[in-house]
């Protein structure tokens, strides 16, 4: 089973990546990202990555989809990697029109790459 940890539920991916997770992983569960705020202390940010790397363990995932804030995504990849457990993260092209003086940007993914 593929864990994913992201702000982007995967009921709301596209086919593509849907069927990308299903082909590499068999199934999808999510776990949602937790809101970092930007003042918390290092010391707490690795408190709460050692308490989702628990979390995941307990889960026992074929591999995490690790998308989100920079510093907690980092901590956690180690820990997780650490204990061979496989992260991977979503790569896209990112496509961009303008429209009557506003950017729309759309992204399409195009495979799973691992940490």
């Amino acid at each position: 089973m593929l864990l994913n940890l992201s702000n982007h539920p995967s009921d709301r991916w596209t086919d593509a990546q849907q069927l990308a997770a299903k082909e590499e992983f068999g199934t999808v569960e999510d776990l949602p990202f937790p809101a970092i705020d930007p003042t918390m202390q290092a010391e707490d940010l690795q408190t709460l990555a050692q308490h989702y790397f628990e979390t995941i363990q307990s889960l026992s995932p074929t591999a995490v989809h690790l998308m989100g804030e920079m510093t907690f995504t980092f901590a956690l990849v180690q820990k997780l990697k650490a204990a061979g457990i496989p992260c991977v993260a979503s790569t896209s092209h990112r496509k961009v029109e303008e429209r009557d003086g506003k950017k729309i940007v759309q992204f399409e993914f195009v495979q799973f790459r691992p940490y």
